[in-house]
């Protein structure tokens, strides 16, 4: 619970820092890069972690990292702080509240689609754009195909699911029967 109040505050700094600069999506990008290159590299991760190695070795190796990733200034110094401040190991938790808080601010939301079948394109925008109708918002739908749904689809859009599936609407019907 601390971690996830330490995480959000950090990256809603961050989201205003980059709100100002006018480069939300830029920032988004960049620290998702590190966190990827970390997440991809646990040996890397682990010498971040490790009490063993002294400060100025993981600044060296964390500056190393910035060029050549080629972070923005912003972005670089964010990385340098919270390495300062030994709260490095939270990136994780930063780069996933720092995405939401972006979203949030660009009015983006992004709901995951399940279909029993893959669907067409065509399909796929139909849906994307009933769900901006709706939701007053941009979609980045996120589409996945689920074996288990014999036909129809289930939209996720944060807590609540549009469940418009064949196996919920057989169940209905199966409920509405059994009451009499």
């Amino acid at each position: 619970m601390i971690t996830n109040a330490i995480a959000r505050r950090y990256a809603k700094a961050l989201v205003q820092l980059g709100a100002e600069e006018g480069a939300v999506e830029e920032f988004n990008a960049e620290l998702t890069a590190v966190n990827d290159l970390l997440g991809a590299n646990p040996g890397l991760y682990a010498i971040f972690r490790s009490p063993a190695y002294l400060i100025e070795a993981k600044r060296e190796i964390l500056i190393e990292i910035i060029g050549k990733l080629g972070l923005s200034g912003t972005v670089a110094n964010f990385l340098q702080l919270i390495l300062d401040r030994s709260r490095l190991d939270f990136l994780p938790q930063i780069v996933e509240s720092y995405s939401s808080f972006a979203d949030e601010l660009s009015g983006v939301v992004r709901p995951t689609l399940s279909s029993g079948l893959p669907l067409a394109e065509s399909q796929i925008g139909d849906i994307k754009s009933a769900l901006e109708k709706s939701t007053g918002k941009k979609i980045v739908l996120k589409v996945r195909v689920d074996p288990k749904l014999i036909g129809g689809v289930v939209t996720m859009i944060g807590g609540t699911v549009y469940d418009g599936s064949v196996r919920t609407q057989i169940d209905r019907i199966e409920d509405i029967l059994q009451k009499g």
